[in-house]
């Protein structure tokens, strides 16, 4: 079988370890494991792989803090898989720099596809500064952005708006990350202020936050451009 890509799973208990290894290597990907914080961090400079699920309660560090050290120097995609269910610990996860979270218990099926498209994205961000969603197409390089054949007007910072929510299509991006991606952090609280761009955006893409085909709110967490 062909090997599609190297996946660090990192998590403390083996029978969950053993688990995700077989449903892994069942797929095709290669896999490396870790049990705590320390060897996660040293086996994703050790192996270089193209993507890591983390368990967040580890026995020598939270989670987060291997997502915050990762961000020093890598930007390996991470995979939260984790107990914590509230709203607290997906953010904290999220705006350390983790690119999806699912909860436990969880589905196979759910997670290879969310897997999938976090590869997907990452390889997306690495390839030419333009892409197409369906009917819409966004060009960094000329500052163009087209919906079913017809330019959008947009400003500079609705196009940085557009164009951060398209790089992470299908996946959650949380208030503090666009605030501080776009308008730095001392806009950090200032989700007012993005509620206004995400409906200047929203009225130009035709979009009906009541009934959305293109940008989905999740309260108070943040927004989630389709996958097309």
């Amino acid at each position: 079988m062909l090997v599609t890509a190297h996946i660090l799973i990192v998590d403390d208990e083996t029978p969950i370890r053993r688990f995700l290894r077989v449903a892994l290597e069942a797929e095709g990907y290669a896999v490396s494991e870790a049990a705590t914080a320390h060897e996660a961090v040293a086996s994703a400079a050790r192996h270089a792989p193209a993507a890591m699920i983390l368990d967040l309660g580890l026995p020598d560090a939270d989670g987060v803090t291997v997502i915050e050290k990762l961000r020093e120097w890598s930007h390996l995609p991470v995979l939260v898989l984790s107990v914590r269910s509230d709203d607290v610990g997906k953010i904290a996860a999220l705006d350390a720099g983790a690119q999806d979270y699912v909860t436990k218990p969880f589905s196979t099926g759910e997670l290879l596809a969310r897997l999938r498209g976090l590869l997907r994205d990452h390889a997306r961000e690495a390839a030419p500064a333009s892409l197409k969603l369906g009917p819409l197409e966004i060009d960094v390089a000329d500052h163009r952005a087209v919906l079913e054949g017809e330019n959008l007007n947009l400003t500079r910072k609705e196009f940085d708006l557009l164009w951060l929510l398209a790089s992470h299509a299908g996946r959650l991006v949380t208030h503090d990350m666009i605030l501080k991606a776009i308008w730095g952090p001392a806009h950090a609280e200032d989700s007012q202020y993005l509620r206004v761009y995400i409906r200047h955006l929203r009225s130009k893409l035709g979009d009906d936050a009541a009934n959305p085909r293109w940008i989905f709110t999740e309260p108070g967490i943040g927004y989630r451009l389709a996958d097309r």
